[in-house]
């Protein structure tokens, strides 16, 4: 998920699958090496990309700080996260593809 890397960027036009390829793929995780050490030291929310993006488009707030917690204390895994910034964003695309088909020929 870099400016560098085009095929890292999630676009509107993305389907479902290259949503979650993407993010699996390239949204760097502030996760532990292990799940032994994650569950142990927990996550390092300050650089967890996924995270942040949680931040941004992540509308219930509340949702947001039990993931803080769960995930910065490590009883949340990476995975766990990573899946849900993927509904959160396919939910988003999905929205903007109905309305953008609502303005224009296109599908």
């Amino acid at each position: 998920m870099s400016a560098r890397d085009p095929n890292s960027a999630i676009y509107v036009t993305d389907s479902a699958k290259e949503i979650k390829n993407k993010i699996n793929r390239y949204a760097f995780s502030g996760g532990q090496d292990s799940i032994e050490l994650h569950r142990q030291y927990g996550a390092n929310l300050e650089v967890d990309i996924p995270f942040k993006y949680l931040g941004f488009f992540l509308d219930d707030d509340a949702e947001l700080q039990r993931i803080r917690e769960e995930y910065g204390s490590g009883r949340m895994l990476t995975g766990e996260v990573k899946k849900r910034l993927t509904e959160v964003l396919t939910d988003l695309v999905e929205r903007h593809r109905r309305a953008r088909s609502l303005v224009t020929d296109e599908g």
